[in-house]
């Protein structure tokens, strides 16, 4: 789609939606006080006027079961779009509902913004803007959290949210927390959700950094009332609770499948040979963190924990900021050739630790898994041992290495 270099406005903000097939997408429940005052707000931005009294908008309301006025409210408003139903499901179902009926309308993007009167209807220009540049992206509303009125709660909670969302994806966002956020929803259509209240908005983040869809920050103006006159529908403990949970259940999938998964497929993109130079002698890493990268890798590919090796070492190597190639390479130690005389070497500093001798084993038997059952203590603590020393040796050998290396390029 071809667009003018010129700024949205108000006046072609409501065409440029139709163009970018986006509607506006406002998730509500008991909020009849603010409402009527944020669609009129909306309307400005995002209605198409037709004349005699005639008007057709791309703004939409979901009502969440509300029991105040809200039904009298839309009743008002009779051209916006309004999907309504009598229980309360939570604001995470409110919005895939509200999703799902926009993908059914033609919509290829959604824009939510809250009902409570916090976030201003100008700032969808900003979105507008942003999806013209990004569109595989989802926008999150970045909020000024230092200014007056904030509510500490919020403060620490956008802090904690963003801390697990970069543990989770390694995507460090300045607002994960803010409501108002454009995604592209067709591209998210067959996303398969499990939560559906206020950490809704978590998982989804999560789940579109998996997949590839690009996270990004946009900057907005939000309004925080007096504490007197806030409404807040978040349950504080037993939404925060639901929150952690999630979250340790993302922690999981992320440490055993996404980084993994993510790395593997970069790694195909590149012939091994070009991967292995590239990360050890072209990136900026210093010679102690290509150092302590390979002795990691090392360290996991000796480890005895065969078919989680990686699994395990990969995520923890991400979370210590190690060079992740480096530890996939280096880890490859226990590729099948090497497998004997990986499992030779841990019988034999296993007799060492023991302080016994290795029987009557040889090399050609470490094929048979039959030896290593009969012999499986003596291998583990050969193993683990086998593997702090490697790693220390040949960590430190390649440190030496590096830096002679880095010397002579100089």
């Amino acid at each position: 789609m071809n667009f003018a270099k010129e700024k949205t406005t108000k006046e072609n903000c409501a065409q440029r939606l139709y163009d970018l097939k986006c509607c506006v997408i406002i998730p509500t429940y008991n909020n009849a006080t603010q409402l009527d005052q944020v669609i009129e707000d909306c309307k400005k931005y995002t209605t198409v006027h037709l004349g005699k009294s005639r008007e057709v908008s791309h703004l939409m309301v979901v009502n969440d079961g509300s029991t105040d006025n809200t039904a009298n409210i839309l009743e008002l408003h009779p051209f916006i779009m309004q999907l309504s139903y009598a229980n309360n499901e939570g604001k995470g179902i409110a919005m895939r509902r509200g999703f799902k009926y926009a993908l059914e309308l033609g919509y290829d993007y959604a824009i939510t913004l809250d009902s409570d009167g916090q976030h201003y209807a100008k700032d969808l220009l900003v979105f507008v803007d942003s999806l013209i540049e990004n569109s595989n992206a989802i926008l999150i509303g970045s909020r000024n959290m230092n200014q007056k009125n904030v509510p500490t709660k919020s403060s620490f909670g956008n802090k904690f949210s963003s801390f697990w969302l970069w543990v989770e994806t390694g995507i460090k966002l300045s607002d994960t927390q803010s409501g108002y956020r454009l995604y592209p929803i067709r591209a998210m259509k067959d996303f398969k959700f499990i939560t559906g209240r206020y950490e809704f908005e978590v998982e989804i983040l999560v789940r579109a950094g998996w997949e590839g869809i690009n996270l990004m920050c946009v900057p907005i103006d939000v309004y925080y009332p007096p504490a007197e006159e806030r409404i807040t529908h978040f349950r504080p403990f037993r939404d925060f609770f639901r929150i952690s949970v999630l979250n340790t259940f993302l922690c999981i999938l992320a440490f055993f499948w996404f980084r993994p998964r993510l790395f593997i497929r970069k790694m195909k993109k590149k012939s091994l040979r070009q991967a292995i130079h590239e990360q050890i002698f072209k990136v900026s890493d210093t010679a102690e963190k290509k150092a302590l990268s390979i002795a990691y890798g090392i360290f996991w590919g000796i480890f005895p924990l065969w078919g989680f090796q990686l699994a395990i070492g990969l995520p923890t190597a991400a979370l210590f900021r190690l060079n992740i190639p480096i530890v996939f390479f280096s880890a490859n130690i226990s590729i099948p050739p090497m497998i004997p005389f990986v499992l030779y070497a841990s019988f034999w500093m296993g007799a060492l630790m023991l302080g016994g001798n290795k029987g009557d084993l040889r090399l050609s038997q470490m094929n048979n898994l039959d030896v290593i059952q009969t012999n499986v203590y003596q291998y583990t603590i050969g193993a683990i041992a086998l593997a702090l020393a490697a790693a220390i040796i040949i960590g430190l050998l390649s440190y030496f290495i590096l830096k002679f290396r880095a010397q002579r390029i100089d």
